[in-house]
């Protein structure tokens, strides 16, 4: 049995919070073009944010048009992205920012230039963009400490002797929405005092390779062959799936407890094999439906909400192949975007 809290909203539930920003009739306004900007264009999160988006342009007749940076370390090629928008003219731009300072003045002068922002994902400083719609990436990260909390309950670091140890692998500096998620796992985490936090200060960065190359040196800084390491978290895909190709080689994948975050084939299924413990699963199909419905309730002269928020929930090893979640770990991707 899948909790309402668990999984965020239920479908009625959200109609009602976020029912000043629901999309115009069909019909009501011709088609206009807006800009979709993720933060990177690889991982199976933006596929899917991407879908979503798609989706609610053809329901709310806006030409959507994605485009953002290869890599999600590549600020200033988002930062042209959007300033290649507004001298577009776009109706509207829909970002997720790199950094929660690095794009405000870009979202100033979109708003200087008579075109409304709506910001997803990750939050950006300041109030120039209409509305933030995103999970609730503190609450997030509480669900990942609570996991490993039960996890750990009763086990000692074998290691050293003394009581379960636990690292973060961070993502990287100026990211709001994984800063966040690693600040809401350490503040529940700390609340069982008899966890011991030995590293908290590693970044893995913007891809698995660099991820799996910090995380190697972490387990092997923290002993984790020889047991000196109880537990990791990790808060988004790249950085959970390098820790998993480490954790893996250093041969102590499913000895090491492990929450992560995001999903994709690969995660889903070494979650199945007991690599992973628990996979903090968002819901990107309908954070990418929101964000441009947003947008559409915007561009109709619609009120909305200032923040919107898309839910979140833990997915496990049992929980993983239930119909309940079949939307989630297996959103129709392909299917929408017609590939």
């Amino acid at each position: 049995m899948i909790s309402r809290r668990v999984f965020g909203l239920s479908l009625p539930a959200m109609l009602v919070a976020c029912k000043k920003a629901q999309p115009p009739e069909p019909g009501a306004a011709p088609a206009r073009r807006i800009a979709v900007v993720p933060k990177g264009t690889t991982h199976e999160f933006w596929k899917a944010v991407h879908a979503g988006a798609v989706k609610a342009g053809k329901e709310t007749k806006l030409d959507v048009v994605w485009k953002g940076p290869l890599r999600e370390d590549d600020l200033r090629a988002q930062i042209d992205v959007v300033q290649s928008f507004v001298a577009q003219g776009v109706a509207g731009i829909v970002v997720a920012p790199l950094s929660d300072k690095g794009l405000v003045a870009s979202v100033k002068s979109a708003v200087d230039a008579k075109i409304p922002v709506v910001v997803f994902d990750s939050d950006l400083q300041g109030d120039h963009h209409a509305s933030f719609v995103a999970t609730d990436n503190r609450a997030a990260g509480r669900l990942a400490a609570e996991r490993m909390v039960k996890l750990l309950a009763g086990r000692g670091d074998a290691g050293r002797g003394g009581p379960p140890t636990v690292a973060v692998l961070r993502y990287q500096e100026g990211s709001a929405s994984t800063q966040n998620r690693e600040a809401g796992f350490l503040d529940e985490i700390k609340k069982t005092p008899e966890i011991r936090i030995v590293s908290e200060n590693q970044y893995g960065g913007a891809t698995t390779e660099t991820a799996f190359a910090t995380a190697e040196n972490l387990l092997a800084a923290q002993k984790a062959a020889s047991g000196g390491l109880s537990g990791v978290f990790c808060p988004n895909e790249s950085t959970t799936f390098g820790m998993l190709l480490a954790l893996r080689k250093a041969g102590v994948a499913g000895k090491v407890r492990f929450c992560g975050f995001d999903g994709s084939e690969k995660l889903f299924g070494a979650l199945r094999e007991g690599h992973i413990d628990g996979l903090v699963l968002q819901n990107p199909l309908r954070m990418g439906y929101l964000a441009v419905s947003t947008m559409a309730a915007i561009l109709g002269g619609k009120p909305v909400e200032k923040r919107v928020d898309t839910g979140a929930g833990m997915v496990t090893r049992e929980n993983v192949d239930t119909p309940e979640l079949a939307e989630l770990v297996k959103p129709d991707v392909k299917g929408i975007l017609g590939e």
